[in-house]
Order: C-alpha cells, then structure tokens, then sequence
C-alpha cells in the first residue's frame, strides 16, 4: 500500500495480529518506525521468511539477556538468526552444560512473558562505545561498521548507514517503565518479547571462534530454534528426530555400508561390499542413460603438475580447497647441487582441465559438437575438519563429470538438453520435487569479461525459466569461471539437498586456447558446459541414504531378497529358489544362520530387505513360498515361478517396493 498521511506501522497494521515488521520502500523496518506520506509499505507476517528472521533475531536477544541475567560477567558477542533458528555467542570463564540450557530456557520464558518492549534509538559512535565500554567485542564491531558481513553474523549488529542500539524496556508506556537490557543491533525487532510465545527452545551449546577466524579467540556459541507456534516448534523437533534416524553415518553403521578408518584420515570413505553394491548399481545405471543421452567416456590421472591449475585458474581462486603440493623430479648431482629443478604435483580438485586436454588433443571440427565427455572422476579438496560430514563433506570424492563442448548456436538447445536429462535421471533415483537456483557473478571472485558474464546468465535464465520449476537467485554465488543453475532436490521428509549444477563457460576454452573448425574453414572459440548431475557418487549415495531411510528400492538394495526357511529342513528347498533368483540377476542369500526362525525376521526387518521369502512343509508340498514385505505385511502361498517373476519385474522396472 502507498501510505497518504504520516503514520506508524504499529497503526497501520493494528488490526493484524501476525503482523510483525513492516518493508517500506524494500527495506525493513520496525512497526513503530514512522513512515511518510508517498510510502509503500508492505506488512510482513511472521510464518514469512523475513518475519521468521526477525522472530529468531528477536529470541536470540533474549538469550543474550538471560545469560547476562545469570552470569553478568559474560561479554557478548554476535547473535544472528540463522536457517530454522539462531545463535548466540558468549565469551565465559566455563563453557555452556545442558543443564546451563534447561535454566536458560526457563529465563528465557519469563522474559518473553513479560512482554518486554524492542526500543530502537540511533546512537553516535562516541555514545556506543561509552554505554558499550565494557562489551569489547562490541567495540571492535563499531570499528567495522560499514565493513560487516552476512558470513561472520556480524551485519546483523553494524551492518546498516548508522549505529542503533535496542533496549529491552519492562512496563513501556508507564512512568515505572525501565531499560532492563540493551544489545547494539541493526534490527529489526518484533515489538513485543511476547510476541516471541512459546515455539522457542534451546538446541545445544558449542565453542566458535570469534567472527568465524581461528585467528580469534574461541567463545561459547549457544543454539536455539524459534517458530511461530509451540506445535511448529513440536513439528520441527519430530523432523529433527526423523533425520536423525536417517542420518546416513549412523545407517552406514548400521546396514555394514561405508567407514572412515581412522588409518586412512577424515573425510575419505571406504566402501563395504554391501556398500560397494548399491554404488556399483548407482554408476551402471547412470553409464547406461549416459551411452543413451551420447556422452563419450574418458578418464584422466589423480595428479597433475601445478602449471595445469595456473592454466585454469584454480590456484588463483581454489588454492585453500586443495592439498598442498608434492614437490617432485628433482634430480641432484653428487654434490648435492640441483641438476634439473623439480616441479609442483597437484592433487586435482577438478576434472575439467584435464577434459580440456582432451579436446585439445587433435583438431576439432563443428561436425564434431557438441562433443560430451563424462567421468567418474574422483578428486580431493582440503576441507576444514570442522567443516567434514561423512559423506556429504568429504575430501576425497568421485564426481559424476561432464563437460560439453559446443558452438554459440548450439548453447542454449544444449543447456535445455542437459537439464532435461539431469531432471529426468534423478526422477529415476527417486528424487521428483525440484527447484532451480541461479548462482550470479561476485565481481571479487571471478575472471572474463562483462558481456560474456551477461549472455552466459541471460542464456541460464532463459532456459531455467523455460522449465516451468521455481527459480531463486543466489547472486554472487558463481564459479570464478562462470554463472550456474543448480537443481535442489527436497528428499522424503521436505529437506533440500544441492544435486545437479550446469554452468555455462566462456572462460576456460579463452584460457586454454581451445578452437574448432567452423562450416567455413575459420578458426572458432567453443562454449564449454560443466555438469555435475549426482555432484559427487559419495554424496548422493548419502541423499539416497537419507531418502530413504535405508529401505532401497528393489533395484538398489544392496541384498534384494533374503530367504528364512522355517527350519533347517527346508533349507535345500529355499536354496533351489535363490539359485532361481540368482539366475535372474537378482541379490538373493539364504539365512543358514543358527538363529531361531523368529529373529532371523526381525534380522531381515533390521536390514531393511525389500523381499523375504519364507518357506515350510506346506509351502514346500505345494511349491511355493511366503512373501514377507518390508512394511510387515506377508502374502501366503505364492508359486515358486510366480515369486521370481514378480521379483525380476520389481528389479527390472524400478518400482518403489
């Protein structure tokens, strides 16, 4: 609405009760902000993202009070909101207990019952640091003040054109009201700590460096969650406890599928044959759609001399992501004086040099493109141990690569080609509720030139908009290289994972000086398409995991069908069907175990089988077998012949047993 007389977003919106912050112009403000005639102003509620944002900020707030109402020697530092919740940190003499959590949660409860006010005032520089003297993490933030960043939480605090500082105001309105607490903070806030109810609780306690550098000394950074209802709150910690039963460390334990050996260093996996299986099923089917969509295969080294990532540019931009260098072919004389100087080896963190080799191997014709190569091609990047998470953060990984070579023409039929198949092979995985994110240039880390920058990004734009799915920005978040469109996937319990990214490049093929022949005998400058449709095979594995709770599909479970004979007498009857089976291409083992009938199910339940079959004297007299299904369910009496058809059917077609 356009606002025609001077008024306040508390007036404006008195009637809305789930109003929480107002945008005036695109920018937010409190609600008991005033605002001039000619003003759009729009309501924001608080189930929206920014009014979600604002709550949390809110909470947060009010954590940072309750610590300093319990412990007044604590100094304060930064308290963002931050995806499905927020934090605070703390510098204290002991670090945070879970019982130090639980009497937070109860201060935290009577100051948001209390209906404390959120009151902005605009201070100087000179007046922060005064009222702030004791705060010196503050201090050091108002020595940033226009220098504050989204990455270390510290814009939530000095990141506007002036510095303001929030008081926490008990009985606001009447001549007893009083200032109980004040944090320096760009807001906004919602009015009132009631308005916060009662969907907020306290998560965990951990140490954090200071503004995220080691350099800094370690606090104690406290989490909490906030929603705008207890029964979203309650919805939340159920999705919490869910994906902590998928977590898919603890199935790979559980199913025998993956490990990281301490012997071998953090983030690299080894695969278990049970493991082995299901990636081994992940990348065939994968090759086949590949030879299908007429892709080349190729395969390139581990290492490669330094001068290759000079070339591309990864040193220049990707230094701190990969291993530091072997120093090798150094050849001495019997003095101990350098002969022939030795040379920088790389671990590669990248594939697409090395394709790039590949093209430039021998001359290239335009009737050869587009020219699509493909790798399962692992590499290692040298991440953080903070930042390492099983599968999903590793540092040594097998990328499902592609890159495709093509004239200017071709680029944006190819781009729609490439998304397409990409779409289409994760549906066959089982993943169908996509969005797509487009990643913009960051001026500060990237190389080329404007007008190739902006073609490649309206060519993105155009064929994701042409996809029908939901497009969101992610502006800056491009490769040094090039713009990108990445697939996000939301698996069964509504999470998003980043899958496929297609990014469009005029760069590399300049650096490497790639060229084909043109239809008219000129020398011509290919595009170049990096796509990673799984992003890593570790990492999807590790989607799928989760997706699935460990139950594959029939086609993907590691042991497809496990026979149980009711006793050891039918053991050779069941053998004879698994032999059927086996035939047929399918996983089938037969349970000799010396465990009593009864466990040997609950074993096959625990192991997540898509198919047992059972057998007895009546199923043998008869010639048939019991099927037992995963959600416990069993069907009687099933012919031997019929029961390995459906099986093969089930396999074959991918169905979601």
């Amino acid at each position: 609405m356009t606002v025609e007389q001077a008024t306040t977003g508390t007036e404006l919106f008195a009637d809305r009760r789930d109003v929480v912050v107002m945008r005036v112009d695109g920018e937010l403000l409190d609600l008991s902000r005033e605002v001039v005639p000619g003003t759009v102003v729009e309501p924001v509620t608080v189930g929206s993202p920014d009014g979600l944002a604002v709550l949390r900020h809110s909470a947060a707030h009010v954590l940072a009070q309750a610590v300093q109402q319990v412990n007044p020697e604590a100094r304060l530092g930064i308290g963002p909101p931050v995806t499905d919740g927020f934090y605070y940190d703390f510098d204290v003499a002991e670090p945070f207990t879970p019982e130090d959590l639980k009497k937070l949660d109860k201060v935290m409860a009577r100051i948001i019952k209390e209906g404390q006010t959120f009151r902005r005032r605009v201070v100087t520089e000179d007046e922060a640091r005064a009222e702030l003297a004791a705060e010196p993490y503050k201090l050091e933030l108002i020595g940033l003040k226009g220098g504050s960043s989204d990455e270390d939480g510290s814009s939530v605090e000095v990141g506007g054109g002036e510095l303001t500082i929030y008081d926490n105001v008990r009985g606001a309105g009447r001549e007893s009201e009083q200032v109980v607490w004040s944090d320096l903070c760009r807001g906004p806030h919602l009015p009132s700590t009631r308005l916060i109810g009662n969907g907020v609780q306290l998560m965990r306690s951990a140490a954090a460096y200071w503004r995220g550098s080691e350099k800094n000394p370690q606090l104690q950074r406290v989490y909490g969650t906030a929603w705008p209802t207890k029964d979203d709150l309650k919805a939340y910690l159920e999705r919490l406890a869910e994906a902590e039963r998928r977590d898919h460390r603890r199935l790979g334990s559980e199913l025998d599928l993956f490990s990281f050996p301490d012997e071998i260093g953090s983030g690299l996996a080894v695969f278990h044959p049970k493991g082995g299986i299901v990636r081994t099923e992940m990348e065939d089917y994968s090759r086949r759609k590949h030879i299908e969509g007429g892709y080349s295969f190729v395969a390139s080294p581990h290492i490669t001399k330094g001068r290759l990532f000079e070339t591309s540019g990864h040193l220049d931009w990707y230094a701190d992501g990969m291993y530091p260098p072997m120093h090798l072919d150094a050849e001495l004389d019997d003095d101990g004086v350098v002969r022939k100087p030795g040379q920088d080896y790389y671990l590669k963190p990248m594939n697409c040099p090395m394709h790039n080799l590949i093209f430039d191997s021998r001359g290239r014709s335009y009737r050869e493109l587009p020219l699509r190569l493909f790798e399962f091609g692992t590499v290692y990047r040298y991440e953080k141990s903070g930042v390492v998470h099983g599968l999903t953060r590793a540092r040594g990984f097998t990328q499902d690569d592609a890159h495709i070579y093509c004239t200017r023409e071709q680029m944006r039929d190819e781009l729609s080609t490439t998304l397409t198949f990409v779409l289409d092979l994760l549906k066959d995985y089982g993943l169908d509720d996509f969005y797509l994110e487009l990643s913009t240039r960051d001026p500060e880390k990237s190389v080329g030139e404007d007008a190739a920058w902006e073609e490649a990004t309206r060519t993105l734009e155009e064929v994701a908009t042409a996809s029908g799915l939901d497009l969101v920005p992610d502006p800056g978040g491009a490769a040094f290289y090039g713009p990108k469109i990445s697939v996000q996937a939301r698996d069964a319990i509504g999470r998003t994972w980043q899958m496929s990214t297609i990014q469009l490049d005029f760069n590399l093929p300049e650096k490497f000086d790639l060229e084909y022949t043109a239809a008219d005998g000129t020398r011509q400058r290919p595009v170049m398409i990096h796509r990673a449709l799984f992003g890593s095979i570790e990492r999807f594995f590790a989607v799928l995991l989760e997706h699935y709770a460990g139950a594959f599909p029939a086609w993907l479970a590691p042991v497809q069908v496990l026979a149980v004979p009711v006793a050891e007498a039918f053991d050779d009857y069941l053998g004879d069907v698994v032999a059927k089976l086996r035939a047929e291409g399918v996983r089938a083992e037969l349970d000799t175990s010396d465990d009593r009938f009864g466990k040997k199910i609950r074993n096959a339940a625990k192991q997540k089988v898509p198919f047992v079959l059972i057998a007895g004297g009546e199923d043998a007299d008869a010639g048939a077998v019991s099927f037992r299904f995963r959600d416990g369910t069993q069907e009687n009496g099933v012919p031997v012949d019929e029961a390995v058809q459906r099986i093969v059917t089930a396999v074959r077609d991918r169905e979601q047993v």
